[in-house]
């Protein structure tokens, strides 16, 4: 059986290390063009060739090696890292986040004493320059990021391979199942893989993880043990009055392509103030003129000044890693990519402030805590966007979560508490 999968997965690399290669060089152009965007450039990009800016004397080694790709990813690292950090504080730690934005919120908000750098591509020439620099004595993928090189160069040294957080959708799982001959000898190198619910337990199995090697521990993310509170920032505060003066805020958050102008045209008129937070702040040009369209004297938290008209003022919040601090000041919350996208954004941030939640009919990927949520009618989901107006208005005249409701979806959230602890107890190899 051994044998078989080291055959397998001997020839998956063969393949991917002659494709990889045409992939990125097809995908440098546009790649450069989303760096330029997002500020990626002057950021330490070389780390992603395995070109590293710092003495190696300087460096940690037999590190805890923590990959996480994007900004929601680095959040969840950054809540197991200081989780981490409080139990095993001989640990050394190295965060390293591959997009750009992700990279910029790991090094505004990891501690002084873990080392951020960029994830780097799977070439074996380059994962093996950061092995050798950083000599992990584990690695932790956040959630279901799979990087053949990475991982079977890392078996070859004998270095622990963990998952944290390891959501599975049935979606991915159907996906995987189809090339499972291919995908089998890849997961199968998986030491400790720790889930946030039953389900993805059996996915995982499903596809070839070993039943000893899976663990139910909840989920990080919807986790509110150790983490900070929502604050009530004065600065934030100040420019909400500014624009709305009294009025009740709508506020949208991490919101794709489209869903800007679809919930600022549903709320017209409404006579509140409408604040969107896009996903990616470099789309703040497009939604800029998408609300423009609508009428909307749009103000950029980037450019803040005070709105000529303040009745149609529409902020948009074109900044990162400050998303928490803003849902705290929310009248109402709506979900962002649940109208227009695939799978939803993450609700638990706006519900632990204690707002009530609007959202669309895409919610998948937040399974099976959407629907329990639902039950104690601790979020509103709607069938469409065509219900989301009368969802506001319905929201904005007689706050339809009661007190009892907006407890009754903080013990939804209550059964993740202390998650965290649990994934670290599991993974930490021994």
């Amino acid at each position: 059986m051994e044998q078989r999968r080291g055959n397998g997965l001997f020839w998956i690399r063969v393949v991917y290390n002659i494709l990889l290669p045409l992939v990125l060089l097809i995908g440098v152009g546009p790649w450069v063009v989303k760096m330029l965007k997002r500020g990626g450039f002057g950021s330490g990009l070389l780390e992603r060739a395995g070109i590293y800016n710092r003495e190696l004397d300087f460096e940690p080694s037999g590190v805890v090696y923590i990959h996480a790709v994007s900004v929601g990813e680095v959040l969840i690292a950054l809540k197991l890292i200081a989780a981490w950090q409080g139990k095993f504080p001989e640990d050394k730690i190295v965060l390293a986040p591959t997009t750009a934005t992700g990279h910029a919120v790991a090094m505004k908000q990891a501690p002084d004493s873990v080392r951020v750098v960029y994830s780097p591509v799977d070439l074996p020439f380059v994962v093996g320059r950061m092995l050798k620099r950083f000599e992990p004595k584990q690695i932790v993928l956040i959630e279901s990021e799979v990087w053949p090189n990475l991982l079977a160069m890392a078996n070859k040294r004998s270095i622990p391979i963990t998952v944290g957080n390891a959501r599975l959708s049935a979606r991915s799982e159907r996906r995987y199942l189809k090339l499972q001959s291919l995908v089998q000898p890849i997961f199968g190198l998986f030491s400790k893989v720790a889930v946030p619910e039953v389900a993805d337990k059996k996915r995982w199995y499903n596809i070839g993880v070993p039943a000893e090697s899976l663990e139910v521990t909840g989920s990080i993310k919807f986790d509110q043990a150790g983490a900070s509170a929502p604050k009530h920032r004065d600065t934030f505060q100040s420019m909400l009055a500014e624009l709305g003066g009294d009025r009740k805020v709508v506020m949208a958050l991490s919101t794709h392509a489209g869903e800007e102008a679809l919930i600022a045209e549903a709320m017209l008129g409404l006579g509140a103030l409408c604040v969107v937070i896009p996903r990616h702040a470099e789309r703040r040009d497009e939604v800029q003129a998408d609300l423009q369209k609508l009428g909307y004297e749009v103000v950029l938290r980037s450019q803040f000044k005070p709105a000529e008209g303040a009745k149609n003022t529409c902020f948009v919040i074109d900044s990162t890693g400050e998303m928490r601090d803003w849902t705290a000041l929310a009248d109402v919350a709506i979900v962002g990519k649940s109208f227009l996208g695939e799978g939803g954004q993450n609700p638990t941030e706006a519900i632990a402030a204690g707002v009530p939640v609007i959202t669309g009919p895409n919610m998948g990927n937040f399974e099976p805590l959407v629907s329990m949520l639902c039950e104690v009618k601790g979020i509103e989901k709607l069938a469409g966007a065509s219900e989301l107006r009368a969802a506001i208005v319905s929201s904005l005249g007689k706050l339809f979560k009661n007190p009892e409701q907006l407890v009754d979806a903080k013990q939804v959230l209550n059964l993740h508490q202390g998650a965290t602890q649990r994934t670290i107890d599991f993974l930490r190899a021994h």
